[in-house]
């Protein structure tokens, strides 16, 4: 599923406008992007928790040559699904 398939989504189930729902989702993205870049934990009870986790640094290979190479610490954000997503995939 596309953005746009979200929002079209979003505007039939709340009947609100294409352009509202446009709105209304970029705005929930861009405050959990705010939020974690912050460092704070994103918690949507049922559907899942958004966090940023750090990782060390470590060696890995360039795939061209096979030469090792450092990769420097760094964060990333991590989706960790609730127990209503769970449930819901799982059938």
């Amino acid at each position: 599923m596309q953005k746009s398939e979200v929002e079209a989504a979003l505007a039939e189930k709340l009947n609100i406008t294409k352009t509202a729902a446009r709105d209304l989702l970029n705005v929930m993205l861009d405050q959990i992007t705010l939020e974690l870049s912050r460092g704070q934990r994103v918690s949507l009870p049922g559907f899942g928790v958004f966090e940023v986790r750090a990782y060390g640094p470590r060696t890995g290979r360039n795939p061209q040559t096979g030469a090792p190479i450092d990769i420097p610490a760094g964060h990333n954000a991590h989706f960790k699904p609730g127990k209503g997503l769970k449930d819901a995939i799982s059938g």
